[in-house]
């Protein structure tokens, strides 16, 4: 596999390096530990919004720190989670005194790191909340994962809730809008070609040229099958109809609860799409699927949701969330409110997402 790298060990810093040169006016740049902090932070008065997870996604999360959006972002190296060291410094880095948001993708490693971030930012007497997002419809369980994993939804709560923290939102509102935002959103995502990490030099996972992987995960985890190659429409059916169908969803999650100064399981059941819903249609690239197929995805996706009676009022199309080179695609569906709406509207201005400003 051919790749536009110098020594793989340098690859996420070097990349960070680019990024910060490119967008001096916007981020910062700490290596020492590795943050992605916005240039104005931190912004007295406002709640912080921090994410992360492993490099090799973006522009997720880097690439989303900025106005109306993420005030940081802790990549690890690629496909590996962030440090407790790492998200802690950026908190400390960020916080305008009126507390921080994590927003963590249902990943074991992002989950253990990010509850001990919250742990230690506490007892240096930051206040943080976190809220994971699981809304991949794929599988129960993975490789990496209790219950399921989380993907396209992130962003989508990393847009909605920045908009929040921008108009001076509260915390605990944002924990909640939050919450809500995953609540109302599922995805489920295919592969048709594997992806290399540079330091392994070799393909994740080997699929033949006359096979697809249906419900494959970000990093390249199995997903529910392994089938032969299908037209465009069939795989966009298989996917649409996989998240309209998906029944009410049940599970335990941990939160913190700052009243009892502890982590405490909360019960979340996810409603199933009625119709009449209005949604935000996101389909994304995996990062190897050019943007001309995506709107084939889209063609397919826009008539079922018609057919079915949910009602497409605002769209996301573009390489978002990849997976290296992997070629392939996701598509998340987010149930909307007029306050999502609102916020989704918002302004926003970051090195990889712009309207408004």
């Amino acid at each position: 596999m051919k790749k536009l790298i110098n020594k793989p060990e340098n690859f996420v810093r070097e990349s960070l390096e680019g990024m910060a040169a490119a967008h001096s006016d916007l981020i910062k740049v700490n290596y020492d530990p590795t943050f992605i902090y916005r240039a104005t932070a931190p912004i007295p008065g406002k709640v912080a919004i921090i994410s992360g997870g492993g490099s090799g996604h973006e522009p997720m999360h880097v690439g989303f720190v900025g106005t109306g959006m993420l005030d940081a972002a802790c990549p690890g190296e690629v496909f590996t989670s962030p440090t407790p060291d790492q998200i802690l410094e950026a908190a400390k880095q960020v916080d305008g005194g009126a507390g921080i948001l994590y927003i963590v993708k249902n990943y074991g490693g992002d989950v253990m790191n990010f509850e001990m971030a919250t742990e230690l930012a506490r007892a240096e007497g930051v206040r943080v909340l976190n809220i994971l997002i699981d809304d991949d419809v794929a599988v129960k369980d993975s490789l990496y994962t209790q219950g399921r994993r989380g993907v396209g939804t992130t962003i989508l709560a990393e847009k909605i809730c920045g908009a929040a923290a921008e108009q001076g939102y509260d915390l605990t509102q944002i924990a909640d809008l939050c919450r809500r935002v995953n609540l109302h959103g599922r995805s489920m995502g295919i592969a048709l070609t594997s992806c290399t990490v540079p330091a392994k030099g070799s393909p994740t996972f080997e699929l033949s040229d006359r096979e697809i992987e249906l419900g494959i995960g970000i990093h390249g985890e199995p997903g529910r099958e392994r089938t032969d190659i299908k037209s465009v429409d069939e795989v966009t059916e298989i996917l649409t109809r996989s998240i309209i169908e998906d029944a009410a969803y049940s599970r335990t999650l941990r939160e913190w609860d700052e009243n009892k100064g502890e982590w405490v399981d909360v019960e979340l059941i996810n409603p199933p799409l009625e119709k009449g819903d209005r949604l935000l249609a996101f389909v994304n690239s995996m990062g190897g699927t050019p943007l001309s197929e995506l709107y084939l995805v889209y063609r397919k996706l826009a008539q079922i949701c018609e057919q079915q009676g949910l009602q497409i009022v605002r769209n996301l199309i573009g390489p978002y969330i990849t997976s290296l080179e992997m070629q392939g695609c996701s598509i998340t569906l987010l149930k909307l409110d007029d306050e999502m709406i609102r916020l989704w509207d918002a302004p926003v201005k970051t090195p990889s997402w712009r309207w408004g400003i």
